[in-house]
């Protein structure tokens, strides 16, 4: 059986998009023969404190789902203090340098980015080793930054940051692009990079829709996932408008943003918006059976972006009121996932929001079956691994 290693610095119990992305990734490399391992931080994320069974601990080996998974040290913190978060990225990139250094690795390694400072410390010592470098990226960084307003541009941490990209994407054996974008922005830096698409299928293997829908009820619209500043649920929360349309929003979740909306929810009862926190993946999805809609914001549209939530939620048979612009606009479109709205702007989204009221709960119903046979056939995880695999990429 042939050994592979994973370089991530997420991975489940955390939650997010990064972490179940790395954890298919892994399972199917393992159902296709392959013998992974995963290197990551003692669980932390999202609320930025260690999980109580990794408190105490330097380093913790886990066999989960046939997968090893190798926790190394980190000084975990989601503070808005700069100097901490700093720290927090250097110490586990300090203990994975040595780790990488003196443990015995297998040849070819996958390295997710971002977080830049981890992929290049992945890079840097892999490249001197002179293993098979799979950098698997999933957002463009700096630029994201940029365009979130999270870094200057031209500033001395801008120029590291395009330094370190420009590191690992040359010293990469070979590059994962998670968006058409992705690959179109490396070549434009290394023309002659080899890049392939590697889209964030989920892999539910949900044989028959299971959804159900009750035509007395209101038309439930629902975000899941992390409230931080780049998806800009509370400013979405803010601005949008429900009071006279037959449609409420639910939201699951956790992170920054959540005590703003909490607090606005409390303060504005008539918005018809219900917070239900952060809920287990497969508790949420049984929960989400009686919803119709999923909807998908970005603050602003990220270049390279495309939210891995547009394919989960496929996979499940909702449509999706998409309000993140980029590619993802054109995923929806050509796939008839469901509704456009224009990224930053609100009277875009209340529009749309009176388009769906006016659609009703029969004809959504029929939209969910063709959503679901339309992500069947077209964002199949096995298909694609199985591609790169029969290309020998890994």
């Amino acid at each position: 059986m042939e050994e592979i290693l994973i370089i991530s610095n997420y991975y489940p119990p955390e939650k997010g998009a990064a972490a179940n992305r790395i954890e298919q990734l892994a399972l199917k490399l393992h159902q296709n023969k392959y013998k992974v391992t995963v290197l990551c931080p003692l669980g932390n994320y999202p609320k930025g404190e260690l999980f109580p069974e990794y408190k105490g601990k330097f380093s913790v080996t886990e066999k989960l789902e046939n997968i090893t998974v190798k926790r190394l040290w980190i000084y975990p913190s989601v503070s808005k203090n700069i100097f901490k978060r700093t720290l927090s990225v250097l110490s586990f990139a300090s203990v994975l340098f040595f780790y990488l250094l003196t443990k015995k690795t297998p040849h070819k390694v996958v390295v997710q980015s971002p977080p830049l400072l981890l992929s290049f410390v992945s890079v840097l010592v892999l490249s001197l080793m002179r293993k098979k470098i799979i950098l698997n990226v999933s957002d463009l960084w700096p630029l994201a930054a940029i365009e979130l307003k999270a870094l200057k541009k031209d500033s001395f941490s801008h120029q590291v940051s395009l330094f370190f990209e420009r590191f690992i994407y040359s010293k990469a054996t070979l590059i994962f692009g998670q968006s058409n974008e992705i690959i179109t922005h490396i070549h434009s830096v290394f023309p002659e990079k080899e890049c392939h698409l590697y889209r964030n299928f989920p892999d539910h293997q949900v044989e028959k829709m299971d959804l159900i829908s009750s035509v007395n009820e209101p038309i439930k619209v629902f975000y899941a996932g992390l409230l931080g500043v780049a998806q800009g649920v509370y400013e979405m929360c803010q601005n949008i408008e429900l009071e006279n349309l037959n449609i409420e929003l639910h939201i699951f979740g956790d992170g920054a943003e959540k005590w703003q909306i909490e607090d606005l929810i409390r303060q504005n009862p008539q918005k018809k918006i219900f917070f239900h926190g952060m809920l287990e993946r497969s508790i949420l999805h049984e929960k989400l059976k009686t919803f119709d809609i999923a909807i998908i914001p970005l603050k602003t549209r990220i270049y390279g972006s495309v939210p891995s939530k547009i394919f989960e939620y496929g996979a499940l048979g909702f449509p999706v009121l998409y309000f993140g612009g980029g590619e993802g606009e054109t995923i929806v479109k050509e796939n008839n996932l469901g509704w456009i709205a224009k990224v930053g702007n609100f009277e875009s989204l209340n529009t749309t929001l009176i388009e769906i009221s006016k659609t009703g709960k029969e004809s959504i119903q029929i939209m969910k079956q063709e959503v679901f046979d339309s992500t069947e056939n077209h964002f199949n995880l096995d298909f694609q691994i199985k591609d790169l695999i029969n290309k020998k990429v890994f």
